[in-house]
């Protein structure tokens, strides 16, 4: 009996993983939306969409995890950095 599950499909755990990747993304570019100079703006979004495409075939989950604190500590920064800021 063949199974409907693609060969490629993700595991509950790589697609958890994915998810909050995917939510990081999201958080960091809706903080960017909120810097006031468009050029460091620009700047600042470039950095982002750059870091997660180089890491995107990444696939060892200690890595990743690597990744997404890294990500958080920098979401964290920039969002200390709008809120002194304003």
């Amino acid at each position: 009996m063949a199974t409907k599950i693609p060969k490629t499909a993700l595991s509950l755990k790589q697609f958890l993983v994915r998810q909050e990747v995917l939510k990081l993304y999201r958080e960091i570019l809706r903080s960017i939306k909120r810097v006031p100079d468009e050029k460091t703006r620009l700047e600042l979004r470039e950095w982002a969409r750059t870091d997660f495409k180089k890491n995107k075939d990444t696939t060892d989950e200690t890595a990743i995890k690597a990744f997404i604190y890294y990500g958080r500590k920098s979401l964290k920064d920039l969002q200390r950095s709008l809120a002194i800021s304003t």
